[in-house]
Order: structure tokens, then sequence, then C-alpha cells
């Protein structure tokens, strides 16, 4: 194979090809090896969704519906530029009777467009807006493979990791946000054996790119429209969005903002002073100086004094989750949640704000019992040691890895207990 993202060479029998990839399937089903016919960007995806617990009989689950898949579909960054994919994709799928498909960075299908009966047929696997497609729920599938690898992978028949989606072949490439970087989703063709030619694979990037164009072009009138836009979750500088440039906070500056943020009719010197300093004997000069500073790369007029306050609405990431949170929508807190606020910070309200955000958005989790918004939060780095979620998802999805690690954060959390006993005695 000259290209490991393509699945099918020109040339090549496809039925011979699905012949030899059942049977390396079953080979790694039963054995857990994988043969050599199978590429390597499938064979390592393979790897991942066996340690993810998924199993070969099953099925993606739905979980977005109605008003929540509404709410968060219309605040999705690519509801923007669907208008341009529709264009670009729309007669290729109706023509071809394939389907397009757009889901998020967590692998969620938020529009799945196309031939009416080839949907109706994808209904039947659960192939829907607002099912959950990402690898470490259904296996190896080209949206969820995409966001997982950040690249555009084609995924034909049988190289699926789930039986039923096998007699399927797609093409995805993930789309990012022109400004960050970051994975915002994936578009996905999906559709029969005819996928599997390496043109697919060339179209799917090439409307992502446009995608991401598209995006960038409409950033600048976005920005300047919203208003500032503030990003502190899982970073310990907060970056800001201002006027159409970017600008990365300090730590003391990154503070200060979050919490102007969230009290728009300001805070006085006193209450900012007991807000950010742990030591009360900090003086009122190294704050007024600090603010000085942060006047001074803001630019004239955003901060006022007496009290101190933001002259413009701030749009922010923690109060996304937070409006989320309280509206209900516990998937669309849990896509916006991209780690502790400022994890760095020994701001005593910045303390109680980043222990509240996370407490609050790990309870409505544990409350949702869905094992694949937990299974994030637990993968996740500051999810990883969280007793209660493991627990949580032990009961929903009793995997061996998923045992594993709950059996090795118990056993952590008696041997101090243990210790003090011994201690004591």
């Amino acid at each position: 194979m000259t290209d490991p993202w393509v699945a099918l060479e020109p040339g090549a029998d496809p039925a011979e090809r699905v012949r030899v990839l059942r049977r390396a399937h079953e080979t790694f089903a039963v054995a857990g090896t994988v043969p050599q016919p199978v590429r390597s960007v499938v064979a390592d995806s393979w790897r991942r969704s066996a340690r993810a617990g998924v199993g070969p009989e099953g099925t993606a689950s739905v979980e977005l519906t109605d008003g929540d898949l509404g709410v968060y579909r219309a605040e999705h960054p690519l509801a923007r530029v669907m208008p341009l994919i529709r264009e670009l994709v729309g007669t290729f799928a109706a023509d071809g009777e394939h389907l397009l498909a757009v889901c998020d960075a967590q692998g969620r299908l938020l529009w799945v467009e196309g031939d009416p009966a080839t949907r109706r047929k994808a209904g039947l696997m659960n192939f829907v807006p607002g099912a959950r497609w990402a690898e470490s729920a259904v296996g190896t599938n080209a949206p969820g493979t995409a966001v997982a690898v950040d690249r555009p992978v084609q995924v034909f028949a049988a190289e699926h990791f789930i039986r039923r989606v096998q007699p399927w072949t797609c093409a995805a490439a993930p789309v990012h946000d022109p400004r960050t970087g970051r994975v915002l989703g994936a578009v996905d063709i999906t559709g029969g054996d005819g996928l599997a030619h390496p043109h697919s694979l060339g179209f799917v990037q090439a409307v992502a790119r446009a995608a991401e164009s598209q995006l960038a072009l409409l950033a600048p009138e976005q920005t300047y429209a919203d208003g500032p836009e503030l990003t502190a979750l899982g970073r310990d500088e907060a970056q800001l969005c201002l006027h159409g440039r970017k600008m990365r906070l300090s730590r003391r500056h990154s503070e200060i903002l979050v919490l102007l943020a969230r009290h728009p009719e300001g805070l006085t010197g006193d209450e900012l002073l007991c807000a950010l300093y742990e030591d009360e004997s900090v003086p009122p000069v190294t704050l007024r100086a600090e603010l000085a500073r942060l006047r001074r790369l803001l630019g004239p007029g955003l901060l006022a004094s007496r009290p101190y306050r933001l002259t413009s609405p701030v749009e922010s990431d923690v109060a996304i989750v937070e409006r989320r949170l309280e509206g209900g929508a516990v998937t669309g807190a849990a896509s916006a949640y991209t780690g502790p606020l400022l994890p760095g910070s020994k701001a005593p309200a910045v303390v109680r704000l980043r222990t509240r955000l996370a407490d609050g958005l790990r309870t409505a989790l544990i409350a949702r019992r869905d094992p694949d918004l937990l299974a994030d939060w637990a993968h996740a780095p500051w999810g990883e040691d969280d007793l209660d979620v493991w627990r949580a998802l032990a009961a929903i999805r009793p995997t061996a890895p998923v045992r594993s690690r709950l059996d090795a954060l118990e056993s952590e959390l008696a041997a101090p207990a243990a210790w003090s006993r011994r201690a004591g005695s």
C-alpha cells in the first residue's frame, strides 16, 4: 500500500480485499493479534478500540435528541459553514446514494444528510444525528478515527471494528479552528464500496480545508460582533481574543479577567485583593500596578475603575459550561470543558470557581450515567484519579480495563488509611 491512509488502491479487487479483512478481523477478535494485510492506521485503531472496551457486536448510542441536539448544533462553530459543506457535498452524496455527515470533536454526529434510502439503512445502525461515533464508543470508523488521529482517513468494509458497520465504506477529514488549530469535528462521506477510491479521500479533505478557509473569513466578523472572548479552561495563562487580535495573558492578568468577566457590575479594590491574594498583607499598590499594566495591554476603554469593571461583556468558556449545565445540556457542557480553570492559580476566588465548576460537571455526568461521557472524563488528565467517576463508569461498563483501573485506585486509597492505622497503634 503506497498511501497508508487510502483504503483501496486502484486496480485492487474489492471482494478479495473484503475476504482478507474479515479473516483478519476474526483473528483479532479471537486472538488479539493483527495480521499483516491490515493497514497500520486500522491496526492501531483496532487496538485502541479494544482497550476502550468496544465489542464487535456493539452499537452507537444516541446522546443528543430533540431540543438538546438543536441547541448544541446551533451553538457549534461548524453550523456556520454547513451551507458551504452542503453546497460542496450535497449533489455528490445524493447522486451517488451516499451520506454527508458532520461530527463534533467528540465524534457525535450533528448532521446526517443525503439519499433518503441510504439514510434509512444507516439509521438501523444508529448512524443518525445525535449519535456518538467516537472511536472509544463504536471502534474504528472514519469520522471517529479522523478526530482521534487528527488526519483524513478512509475506512473500508471489514476495517470497521463493529460488525454491523462492515457493509459500509466511509471517508472523513478533520476540520480545525483556524484561530487556535484545535479540532472542531470532521466531515464524512459514507456509502458503499465505491467510496474506497483515493479520490473520495482527497475530495473530503478538500471540503474540510474549504470549511476552514470559510471559518477564517468569518472569524474576525464574529469576534467583532460578539465582543471579547476569553479562553481559560485547561490552561495556566488565558487567551483573550479582542478585535481580531489574540493575546496571551500572564497568570495574574488571567485571574483578574476571569473574575471581572463574572462580575459585570464590577469589584472594588478591596474585593479584588481578597479574591486574588492568599496573603492578606499584600498592599493595594501591588494590585493597582497589575491593573495599570493590564489596562495598557487591553488598550483604552475596556477596563474601567471605581469599581474595577469591564465596559464590554466578555464571553468566556467558563460561562459557556455554566450556562449549559444550568440548562441541563450536560453533553454540551462536557464538550466545552477542556480542563480545569487556570489549574496553576492559587487565587482564592479562582480556586473556589475552579472547584465549583469541576464538581458541578462531574456530578452531572455521574447523574446522567452515560458511559461514554464518563469514560471521556475518566480518561482525561483531570479525571484519571477521580474515584467516584471510575466507580460510576465501572457500574455501567465493567470492562476489564475499567475494573483494573478502579481496583488500582481503591488500593491506592486504602494504602494511606492502613498506614495511618499502623502509625497510630
